[in-house]
C-alpha cells in the first residue's frame, strides 16, 4: 500500500507539471503522512526505526519526482520539531500526560519532549539538499494537536484550547529553530514560518530575520487570506493597511472544520457577505455556549 501511495504523490506531481507549475511542495509537516513517518521509531520494517528508515518514504517520493520530471523543482515543507499533544484544560491547553521516554516526536528530546532536539531535523535537511531539494520551508508541529506552537494565535478555533503561553513565545520558538537550522545547513535555501501573529510588526521582524541571515525568505500563511496585497504595500509603498491585517481570530480554521469554505470572515467583505458567514456565527455561538 505504501508503494501505491508513493505512486499517488508522483501522479500529483505529474498533474502539476502538465498544467505548467515550476515546482511542487512535498509536505513532511503538520501531522500528515510523511511527517508521521519521521517519528516512526517503533515501526518495524523498512519504513521505521532509524532516520534512514523513517525518511525512506519521503526520499523515495522526492527521487521519483525528480527522476520522472527533471524540470520540476521540488521543495519540502518540514516540521522540524514537535511537542506532546495538547488537550483542553480548565483555563488553557495542557500537554497530555506522559511518563518515561517519548518515542514519537520528531525534533524533540525523547527523554524530555518539552525540549527541542534539532539534530535529526538538521541531518534530514542536509540529506534533502543532497537529494536535490531546492528549498525547505521550516515549520513545526501540527494544527491538530499543538496549534499554539504551530500557528500562534490569541483566539483559538471554536473547538480548540486557549493558548498556554503568550503567542509571541511560539513565534520566537519557530524563528529560533529556523535560525539554528539555517546556521547548520547554510547551503539550503530556507523559508521561515509563524510570523502572522506579529501582525503590524511582521514586515519589520521579517526584514530583520532576512538581513541577519537567520532565514532566506519569510512565508506568509493566514495573513494572506485577509491581506494578499501585504507584500506589495510594504515592499513598494512602505506602508500597511492596518484594517486588513490578520488578528488571528481563527475563523479561517473554524470554518473548514465545520464543512465551510475557508477565508477571512471577520475582515474580508466578500466572505462577510456569504450565507456561510451566518452559518459560521451560529456554529461558533453553539460551540462557545
Amino acid at each position: 500500500e505504501l508503494e501505491r501511495l508513493i505512486d499517488s504523490y508522483v501522479r500529483a506531481a505529474h498533474l502539476a507539471y502538465k498544467v505548467g507549475y515550476q515546482f511542487v511542495d512535498v509536505k513532511a509537516c503538520h501531522g500528515y503522512l510523511l511527517h508521521e513517518f519521521l517519528s516512526a521509531r517503533t515501526r518495524p520494517g523498512r519504513f521505521g526505526g532509524d532516520l534512514d528508515g523513517r525518511s525512506r518514504v519521503l526520499r523515495t517520493v522526492i527521487e521519483r519526482i525528480r527522476q520522472e520530471f527533471p524540470e520540476l523543482a521540488v521543495m519540502v515543507r518540514l516540521s522540524v520539531f514537535d511537542t506532546l499533544p495538547f488537550v483542553m484544560g480548565d483555563e488553557h491547553g495542557i500537554p497530555m500526560s506522559w511518563t518515561g521516554d517519548y518515542p514519537y516526536g520528531f525534533g524533540v528530546d525523547v527523554r524530555d519532549p518539552s525540549q527541542l532536539d534539532l539534530s535529526e531535523p538538521i541531518e534530514l535537511i542536509r540529506r534533502l539538499h543532497a537529494w536535490g531539494v531546492v528549498a525547505v520551508n521550516i515549520s513545526c508541529g501540527s494544527p491538530y494537536y499543538n496549534p499554539h506552537a504551530q500557528r500562534p494565535a490569541i483566539f483559538p478555533p471554536s473547538d480548540g484550547y486557549r493558548p498556554p503561553e503568550d503567542p509571541l513565545v511560539g513565534v520566537a520558538r519557530q524563528i529560533h529553530a529556523a535560525k539554528i537550522c539555517k546556521e547548520a545547513v547554510p547551503e539550503m535555501p530556507m523559508v521561515g514560518t509563524g510570523y502572522t501573529y506579529l501582525q503590524d510588526y511582521m514586515p519589520h521582524v521579517a526584514q530583520a530575520a532576512v538581513r541577519e541571515g537567520w532565514i532566506d525568505m519569510v512565508g506568509m500563511g493566514r495573513i494572506v487570506l485577509s491581506y494578499p496585497e501585504l507584500p506589495r504595500d510594504t515592499l513598494l509603498r512602505g506602508e500597511m493597511q492596518r484594517k486588513l491585517v490578520c488578528r488571528t481570530f481563527s475563523d479561517c480554521t473554524t470554518a473548514p472544520r465545520n464543512g465551510i469554505i475557508s477565508g477571512c470572515f471577520p475582515l474580508d467583505g466578500y466572505y462577510k457577505s456569504l450565507k456561510e458567514a451566518d452559518e459560521l456565527r451560529r456554529i461558533k455561538a453553539a460551540q462557545e455556549s
